[in-house]
């Protein structure tokens, strides 16, 4: 039997009138300390975004989106997150927050693959 590491995510949700609560999943957010692993994914379905808000910033969404990507790769596309390990960084992207991209409750799970899983999270839960 091949070792399996506990893992947690987190999906992204797109609320795009916080005052009316709407929301729609957007992506996944995928943590396995024993791996030192951090990875997002993210899918935005513009047509439900403008469903749920004609006047919605979908470039806007995009970026916030394409951030939280960023900060999981580390780097200079982690801006001021880049010297922190994954672990800080994860907690980081899933603290609450009343923005129009929002974390949704952390989940656990046993993998073999991390990277494999934030795919699959992405087609299971997003797409």
């Amino acid at each position: 039997m091949t070792d399996r590491d506990v893992f947690e995510y987190a999906l992204l949700r797109v609320v795009p009138r916080v005052e009316r609560g709407e929301c729609f999943n957007a992506g996944v957010v995928v943590y396995c300390r024993a791996r030192s692993f951090v990875a997002a994914r993210t899918h935005l379905d513009e047509a439900k975004l403008t469903v749920l808000d004609p006047a919605a910033d979908v470039t806007g969404v995009r970026a916030a989106l394409r951030a939280v990507e960023g900060v999981c790769l580390g780097g200079d596309a982690a801006g001021q997150a880049a010297r922190d390990e994954p672990g800080r960084r994860f907690r980081w992207l899933i603290a609450p927050r009343s923005t129009v991209v929002q974390p949704g409750p952390v989940h656990t799970g046993l993998t073999t693959d991390p990277e494999a899983e934030v795919e699959r999270l992405l087609d299971l839960l997003v797409r």
